[in-house]
């Protein structure tokens, strides 16, 4: 029996949002409009930027690196999701798991780190405008973006080589509608304490350092706007800088309920509630934050449009 108990888990079973029958179909059309408004939204501003010359300034290469990191963040969850509202077999074999977390876990991060060059690209041009060619060259904005995704791949393969040395002989059943690492690590049979340990040390970082960085570029900002003279000035600053601060905030609210909280008081259905906020409503979110108020991005897809 106790070998029989120790037969490890290949296959796991995504419970999903909800196991009501009736809601199945009405959930799949409801996520399938999100998804396919998030494709078009964020690769269509990808196409937009690289499409427009009047868009290729570091503020907008790093947008569409953002918007890159978003379509990916959504795609590695809602695919599987949607067929399994219409399917009975919700099983994901264990590769597929780990490969779906190392792409949401790699986006994620990647995200962080963009927001916080986006954070720093504000500050350069509001704080030091004259300077603002020289500092922020094309060859510095590429290492900047090349440096996000390379942390992004390299702290989400460090947890998923971490996850290897469990293993799950429990339970299969992952309370969750894709492969979160910590409803991995509630089913293991091996004591999961150094992993989640070092995933809460690591976002901890990742996340308290990303966002302090953030909030210290933008605080600078914030002065030097009020000493603008220019009320024009000024209002255009504080447009581009509240869409940056409103996305900031959405993110990272999520992550830090998810990651960089106490474990008592929460239920599985909050949790549920904060992964399908930052996996799947920010991604959608972030194109319209940054697009529908931002007057060069909608003057370039009117150019486009008559073209």
């Amino acid at each position: 029996m106790a070998e029989e108990n120790k037969t490890q888990v290949t296959e796991f079973v995504l419970m999903g949002l909800t196991d009501l029958p009736r809601l199945q179909v009405p959930l799949f059309l409801v996520f399938l409009v999100i998804y396919l408004t998030t494709m078009v939204g964020n690769l269509g501003l990808v196409a937009l930027i690289w499409k427009d010359t009047h868009l290729h300034n570091p503020m907008y290469l790093f947008l569409g690196s953002l918007a890159f990191a978003d379509a990916c963040t959504s795609s590695s969850v809602t695919p599987r999701m949607l067929v399994n509202f219409l399917s009975k077999n919700h099983v994901i074999s264990l590769s597929d798991c780990l490969a779906q977390f190392y792409i949401f876990g790699s986006s994620a991060t990647t995200e962080c780190f963009l927001l916080v060059v986006m954070a720093y690209d504000r500050y350069v041009a509001i704080c030091n405008p004259l300077l603002y060619p020289v500092v922020m060259s094309n060859n510095l904005c590429t290492q900047f973006i090349g440096v996000s995704y390379f942390i992004g791949f390299l702290h989400s393969a460090i947890h998923v080589g971490l996850l290897f040395r469990l293993t799950f002989c429990r339970s299969n059943e992952i309370h969750c509608f894709y492969c979160e690492i910590i409803q991995l690590f509630k089913i293991s049979c091996t004591d999961p304490t150094v992993n989640t340990l070092l995933v809460l040390v690591f976002s901890a970082f990742v996340q308290v350092f990303t966002f302090t960085t953030i909030m210290v570029s933008y605080t600078r900002v914030l002065f030097a706007i009020l000493k603008k003279k220019s009320e024009k000035g000024r209002s255009r600053a504080f447009s581009t800088c509240s869409a940056h601060l409103l996305s900031v905030s959405l993110f990272y609210g999520t992550l830090f309920f998810m990651y960089v909280r106490p474990g008592s008081g929460y239920t599985e259905d909050h949790d549920k509630i904060y992964s399908l906020f930052y996996t799947i409503i920010i991604p959608l979110l972030n194109p319209f934050i940054y697009s529908l108020r931002n007057k060069e991005v909608i003057g370039a897809l009117r150019r486009i449009m008559k073209k």
